[in-house]
């Protein structure tokens, strides 16, 4: 779950700076193997919220799931790549980029064009009794 987590808070991340979120039900499900977890913790004074620290490595010709997180996912593009969200043109996701999703808010839902991999650090601070994302359908 932690590594889909990743990947859907990058699609997330990609589709709401896109503004392309669209309101449909959430469904959960499990992790993405895009996700790679790289550190979890307290959030210090919230004993009911976790902060969770990814790498996410969306590869050519892969995608990106519409979801949701139970909290805030801020988003760093580590290496830039072209995605494709439906029926919108390619574009560009630029290295050094970085951008915030907010709770519940729909975002993903692009496929990475090209030749390059996008690559992100994704850090979430989530709620702990809840999982990290929903996709939805």
């Amino acid at each position: 779950m932690k590594k889909a987590n990743a990947a859907l808070a990058l699609s997330g991340a990609l589709l709401f700076t896109l503004g392309l979120a669209t309101g449909l039900t959430a469904q959960t499900l499990t992790d993405s193997p895009q996700r790679k977890e790289q550190k979890r913790t307290d959030l210090t004074g919230t004993p009911n919220m976790e902060v969770i620290a990814s790498i996410v490595e969306v590869k050519p010709g892969e995608s990106s799931i519409l979801h949701v997180h139970h909290g805030v996912e801020a988003f760093h593009v580590l290496q830039g790549a072209s995605i494709q969200a439906p029926g919108q043109e390619p574009t560009m996701l630029p290295t050094g980029l970085t951008s915030l999703n907010l709770r519940d808010v729909k975002h993903g839902a692009f496929k990475v064009v090209g030749d390059t991999p996008l690559k992100l650090l994704t850090v979430h601070i989530v709620d702990k009794d809840k999982p990290l994302y929903d996709y939805v359908k």
